[in-house]
């Protein structure tokens, strides 16, 4: 049952079209190691990781959300590693891993919720930039700001990782830190020196697990995996250590997670804000420093979106080729993307798409513990090869083996999620119950397939 790689996968090896989800990535379009980095830790400056590092300290203490930080930091450097090894040697994306794990129509729906996701963040991220240059310009109307911000995203994503992404992000990663240091260090002098009450913010009453409820509320935030995925394709065989300790692993998140939280919960703890949100974030930048500190909201948010644009794109790609047969290149859906992009941007539904995420987070969850099952089989390659088979007229249009972990355990995670007491466990249960399930429904299929 083994499947090699060979001249019979040709029609999804396009040298020209490596950015697409549909089709593996060769060895020859594989990124240089700093490259592949670069693209990657754009990902890393985001104002939403400064907003959860502030709202986990203000809900369970500073000391608490520390602890969880770093917990969080290690569990998703571990699982990434994993991930990103076996992108890296398969060249799959999160779209034709997909079609192993629930057929070719089955897929379909990791695609939907992944594009998605990485849509609804681009509406986040993007809404945050606009907001910003109307706070500090007055003159520029919000939907005249969003069009402005839609306009030069989308292009950015034209080019591909390897030869645009890696060094518009490679330029701006220097300036991030420098401008978010800089920041902490102004906001200093400014407040007259130091304070150490940053230490103490949270409730008078501290959560005996404030910690764990930390690390189990990052696990919403798990599409990190799939966006592991996607860009960990592109990395070459030999690089895998490195890329897996050091790109996607370890460092990445103490500079995503850690480090932006810590200077967020600093800088809110002398910068009175009174609500806690992205924009209110950014306003604290722009307040502090003015149009230095547009220009850092700009880098962070601008950083950020590349990922989401291309992922949404690519993603938002692959699921309607399968779906309905539209074959449109990568630079059409990018105005697609952006098109809805700007249109959510102009409705006020933001509380809907929280509430959309945080449901979309238990299926992001379970797909992620059943890819690791997956991965981790130890059977894996004798059942499925080196490199899967991943044509869509070679596969079952559904997967069961597959869809039924992932249906069961994401419904269990939905109804823990409305229970009274689920709130803090409903993403670990969902977890555990995707990859025992899957884990239990290959050892079945495969009992049945050597029977007959």
């Amino acid at each position: 049952m083994a499947v090699i790689r060979d001249d019979n996968h040709q029609d999804l090896l396009h040298e020209h079209t490596s950015d697409e989800s549909t089709h593996i990535v060769t060895d020859s379009q594989k990124s240089t190691r700093i490259s592949l980095m670069m693209a990657w830790w754009g990902v890393c400056s985001a104002l939403f990781y400064i907003v959860v590092g502030v709202a986990m300290a203000q809900a369970y203490g500073t000391k608490n959300a520390i602890i969880g930080l770093l917990i969080t930091c290690v569990a998703y450097a571990i699982v990434n590693g994993i991930i990103s090894r076996y992108a890296i040697k398969t060249g799959l994306s999160v779209a034709l891993f997909s079609r192993v794990l629930f057929g070719h129509t089955g897929a379909a729906i990791a695609t939907l919720i992944f594009f998605a996701t990485a849509l609804y963040y681009a509406v986040f991220e993007g809404s945050v930039i606009a907001v910003a240059l109307n706070h500090q310009f007055p003159s520029i109307s919000y939907w005249m700001a969003a069009i402005i911000v839609v306009v030069y995203s989308v292009p950015l994503i034209f080019g591909s990782v390897q030869h645009w992404l890696d060094k518009f992000n490679g330029i701006l990663l220097p300036l991030y830190l420098l401008g978010l240091i800089g920041s902490v260090i102004y906001a200093t002098m400014q407040h007259g020196g130091y304070d150490n009450s940053w230490l103490d913010m949270g409730p008078k009453e501290i959560p005996e697990y404030g910690w764990w409820n930390t690390a189990v509320y990052y696990m919403g935030v798990w599409v990190l995996m799939m966006f592991t995925f996607d860009f960990a394709r592109f990395g070459k065989k030999e690089d895998s250590t490195f890329h897996s300790l050091v790109t996607f692993g370890l460092p990445f998140y103490l500079v995503a997670f850690f480090l932006s939280a810590l200077a967020g919960i600093y800088l809110v703890s002398i910068v009175s804000t009174e609500t806690l949100s992205e924009a209110a974030v950014a306003f604290v930048f722009i307040d502090l420093m003015g149009f230095l500190g547009l220009v850092f909201v700009w880098i962070t948010q601008t950083r950020i979106n590349t990922a989401n644009y291309f992922l949404a794109t690519t993603n938002m790609q692959a699921f309607f080729e399968e779906i309905l047969k539209l074959n449109f290149s990568k630079y059409v859906w990018a105005v697609i993307v952006g098109i809805i992009v700007y249109l959510l941007m102009l409705i006020d539904v933001f509380a809907y798409l929280l509430q959309a995420l945080a449901y979309q987070g238990i299926f992001v969850v379970a797909w992620v513990a059943i890819a690791l099952a997956h991965i981790l089989n130890p059977s894996r390659e004798k059942y499925f090869g080196v490199v899967p088979e991943v044509r869509v007229d070679k596969l079952p249009a559904f997967d069961m083996s597959g869809l039924l972990a992932w249906i069961i355990s994401s419904a269990i995670g939905v109804f823990v999620y409305n229970s009274s007491w689920g709130a803090n466990w409903y993403a670990t249960i969902t977890f555990i119950v995707a990859f025992c399930a899957y884990i239990i429904s290959l050892k079945i299929k495969f009992k049945e397939n050597t029977s007959t």
